[in-house]
């Protein structure tokens, strides 16, 4: 990973440790801008920005260390203790250049970046999430979500999946991120390294899942939001399964039906 620009430089100025960014010609805050706002800058700086006290909280109670801690001047003096001190090193930005930082409406007056670790492998008997071809940020935050609270260790994103550690994908988390193993870039081929079941879904196909016998550990496949699951990783499946829908539609969102699904499992163990 290449370190991040020096904060000294065009309106850097150090005191009592922190570092007061006054300048937009800043080559830190140009790199902040970019881990900001573009969905690929974290795997050309092996770091993600973390924007806002619920992120940032989640990560320090997930025993995340963030290299970086970025307030805006307002907010400094009231940033709590353990907040203002968990960063290897601070910096302070004058207000309306931290606005400039986020892409969101109502940027966060503070957050982190955190180094990501080295790309991990698959755990073989992890309960799993397999993300193949999710392409929809939110969809992929809110199914980490899910994957999260029900008690799935690992999510393995196939190629075509939008980037788990994007901005949108962190911000649509909530904090899940951090307890999860996060696995992302992989080919259909690479899912043969699980040695648990792969389950899939489908609109009109298979057992009712409310009727079903599910196994423990599993690895729940969750397709493309309009194709659905790849004929290949279909084939693959121990069990195909479906969503009762007595309302009729067609189909349901991709993260309500893993959220669903997630949850038969977790209740299945209970």
């Amino acid at each position: 990973m290449s370190p991040l620009p020096q904060e000294r430089g065009e309106g850097a100025q150090r005191h009592r440790g922190e570092t007061f960014i006054t300048s937009r010609d800043n080559a830190l805050l140009k790199d902040l801008r970019r881990l900001a706002q573009d969905s690929d800058a974290h795997r050309k700086q092996g770091r993600v920005w973390v924007e806002g006290e619920h992120l940032c909280s989640a990560a320090l109670a997930r025993g995340w260390r963030p290299a970086l801690g970025v307030f805006s001047t307002s907010y400094w003096p009231l940033a709590l203790a353990g907040i203002a001190q968990a960063a290897i090193k601070n910096v302070v930005i004058d207000d309306g250049l931290m606005k400039g930082i986020s892409d969101l409406p109502s940027p966060a007056p503070l957050a982190f970046v955190i180094d990501l670790p080295p790309a991990p492998a698959l755990l073989p008997d992890a309960p799993t999430v397999v993300l193949d071809r999710v392409q929809d940020a939110g969809n992929v935050g809110s199914i980490l979500r899910s994957a999260a609270a029900f008690g799935f260790a690992q999510v393995a994103a196939l190629k075509g999946t939008a980037l788990p550690w994007s901005p949108k994908v962190l911000r649509a988390g909530m904090g899940a991120h951090f307890g999860l193993r996060l696995v992302e870039g992989l080919a259909a081929d690479d899912l043969a390294a699980l040695q648990v079941p792969l389950l899939v879904t489908s609109s009109h196909e298979g057992e009712l899942l409310h009727r079903a016998h599910l196994p423990w550990p599993c690895a729940w496949v969750m397709g493309h939001e309009g194709q659905g699951v790849s004929p290949e990783l279909a084939a693959r499946a121990a069990m195909a399964l479906r969503i009762a829908q007595p309302g009729g539609e067609e189909s349901l969102n991709v993260a309500a039906a893993a959220a669903i699904c997630l949850h038969a499992s977790a209740a299945g163990r209970a």
